[in-house]
């Protein structure tokens, strides 16, 4: 087998896992049917944080998506790179509708984070820990945005 077509291969796994994670963002469970026909090991593709496309839909609500991809077998437990499940993610965003479904397949909610999404106060770095010069008193983070999960 030649490199030129491993790569070929590979471009076209990329495509497909990232066509089937964008449909399943966008709700459009015709997309993602259409996909799994053609093929089916796309239920459990994963993105850069091991995120599945029922990560996606139960984050997101969409149920019709959800069903169709424990249709095709998606693995209701699977980690993402925070070890947190779609049923997790789905209780996070108080996604009713999605945890009732995930339940009832053997969904279990676990991970670093769970379904705890709520920030944490975390205190800043002792001063004999610092690598800077200034005093973290002088600091103002009062109007600072959150940005990503917090880990425990």
């Amino acid at each position: 087998m030649s490199s030129g077509s491993s790569k070929d291969k590979e471009k076209a796994r990329v495509s497909r896992t990232s066509l089937i994670l964008w449909h399943a963002h966008q709700n459009d469970a015709a997309a993602v049917r259409k996909l799994l026909q053609e093929d089916p090991s796309l239920v459990n593709a994963t993105d850069y944080d091991n995120r599945t496309p029922l990560h996606v839909a139960s984050l997101h609500g969409w149920i019709e998506v959800a069903k169709c991809l424990i249709e095709f077998g998606a693995d209701v437990n699977a980690q993402d790179r925070w070890k947190n499940t779609p049923l997790a993610d789905a209780e996070g965003s108080k996604r009713t509708n999605i945890i009732e479904l995930l339940k009832s397949h053997g969904g279990l909610s676990y991970g670093q984070t769970g379904s705890h999404f709520e920030t944490r106060v975390v205190p800043p770095p002792l001063p004999n820990k610092c690598d800077w010069e200034v005093d973290p008193s002088e600091l103002d983070f009062s109007s600072a945005a959150r940005i990503g999960k917090v880990l425990p």
